[in-house]
């Protein structure tokens, strides 16, 4: 088994649970990002509050709006990301090792080529997967309507323009969704928002550089300190993906806003300063209606969602690996032991 396809389904493994742990605050912070009212200032309740809004006003089932296809997309984006990153890494260590026989360099990977290589899978990534998201994004956003009196927050939700969640009648599953996507703008409506996704690769490559970069420099310490003795813990490895996560996303997090604006609902029937034609359009009328502050809705939530999923992802993945490295080299010892009998 290739280290390539090792990597793929490790880190496919290791970005499934971490969803499944995160998913409900990731679902408050796409309807954080997508309130578009200026006056209706709800970013002072706190991530705590917002979960228990949510469930008390729509039921827990919506903090799991859309689970399905995210899992999907998860799967698929971090198997599909971790597969060429194995891949274009190892082509960036032969050119480098190639550089030191020719007395160029220490035949090690420079940061410059960890942040291309990691920009050019998230690339790849983006463009395959990109129309997972945007069901995913417009599932949830999706409101359900209250059942209650005429005063209840369910019934303010239709009358509120301001709030792109879309609000009808359940179910919402993912077959309606791709039918809304597909009528309102054709295959392209599947590709919304990935003009800033494809910028956002910025953010898995500030990631991942930071991260290699700090691993790197604790097995270094760490083989000075224990004699070769290079391991590190998995607490290690969490922490590790905890601190490069919150570095990336402090960053690049107001593209992330735009994406989820662009990807959800357009208001094509309420105030025009609430429908985007673009990326710029978008970029525009925020600045314009809302304010710098617009780029950064529902910051902390997205904060504690990401430093969270990034060190479980790494974790996993890299017991993952381990693990099946290990089982390998168990069974190629077992095959190995009867030749010599």
């Amino acid at each position: 088994m290739s280290e390539a396809l090792i990597n793929g389904l490790a880190g496919a493994g290791g970005g499934i649970i971490a969803q499944l742990i995160t998913y409900p605050l990731q679902t408050v912070n796409t309807r954080q990002q997508t309130e578009r009212d200026p006056k209706k200032d709800n970013r002072s309740q706190g991530t705590l509050e917002r979960l228990c809004q949510v469930a008390k006003e729509e039921g827990w089932e919506r903090l799991y709006g859309g689970l399905m296809p995210s899992l999907v997309g998860t799967a698929a984006s971090q198997g599909v990301y971790y597969y060429f990153y194995q891949i274009f890494r190892n082509k960036a260590e032969a050119a480098a090792q190639k550089q030191k026989n020719m007395g160029i360099g220490d035949g090690s990977v420079g940061m410059l080529s960890s942040l291309l290589v990691a920009a050019l899978s998230g690339c790849v990534n983006v463009l395959l997967t990109n129309p997972i998201w945007v069901v995913v994004t417009r599932m949830q956003t999706h409101r359900k309507e209250s059942n209650g009196t005429p005063s209840d927050q369910g019934l303010l939700v239709v009358t509120e323009p301001s709030i792109l969640s879309a609000v009808e009648p359940l179910p919402y599953g993912t077959s309606h969704v791709i039918q809304e996507i597909y009528h309102e703008a054709g295959i392209w409506g599947f590709w919304k928002g990935v003009l800033p996704t494809l910028i956002m690769v910025s953010n898995p490559s500030i990631q991942f550089m930071l991260y290699e970069a700090m691993l790197t420099k604790l097995r270094k310490r760490r083989a000075l300190n224990q004699k070769g003795n290079n391991g590190v813990t998995a607490l290690e490895i969490f922490l590790l993906g905890a601190l490069a996560k919150l570095g990336a996303t402090v960053v690049t997090y107001p593209l992330l806003v735009v994406k989820a604006r662009l990807q959800a609902r357009q208001d094509k029937t309420g105030d025009r300063r609430h429908h985007y034609k673009g990326t710029w359009d978008a970029i525009i009328k925020m600045i314009r209606y809302e304010g710098f502050d617009g780029f950064y809705k529902g910051m902390s939530t997205k904060i504690v969602q990401s430093v969270l999923a990034a060190a479980v992802l790494f974790m996993v993945k890299e017991e993952l690996v381990r693990g099946v490295h290990f089982l390998v080299g168990k069974n190629s010892a077992n095959t190995v032991k009867p030749k010599n009998l």
